[in-house]
């Protein structure tokens, strides 16, 4: 029997009605709005930057948008789209920066705890 595998069109739709079901509930809903957030800059903060930055983005397009992002920001709405795409490197002044700007919009404030790890 085999199996059948997924044209790309069809990985595409899927993808889309994933973004346009996060896009539904971040603008309905405030704590999973708040928390995707947080999970954005936390998955940054464990090491897996990159799936940080795909979670920011998806954070960024559903609430405040790229373009009104970069003018209140003060920052390219092009160079915003780039450094949270899959190969941008943003540099830490404006990754942190655009952190702030996050925060301050959502109205929350997230602070950095330490825990240990269970290593003697």
């Amino acid at each position: 029997m085999e199996a059948k595998r997924a044209t790309k069109t069809e990985a595409m739709a899927l993808t889309r009605d994933f973004r346009e079901t996060i896009l539904a509930r971040v603008q309905t809903d405030s704590k999973f709005r708040d928390g995707l957030l947080k999970d954005g800059i936390e998955t940054m903060l464990s090491g897996d930057v990159d799936a940080g930055k795909a979670i920011l983005r998806d954070y960024i397009k559903a609430t405040i948008g790229f373009e009104r992002l970069g003018t209140e920001a003060g920052l390219s709405p092009k160079s915003l789209i780039r450094m949270f795409g899959p190969t941008g490197n943003p540099q830490a002044r404006n990754l942190f920066a655009v952190i702030a700007h996050l925060q301050r919009q959502a109205q929350v404030t997230l602070h950095v705890t330490a825990q240990r790890n269970g290593r003697a």
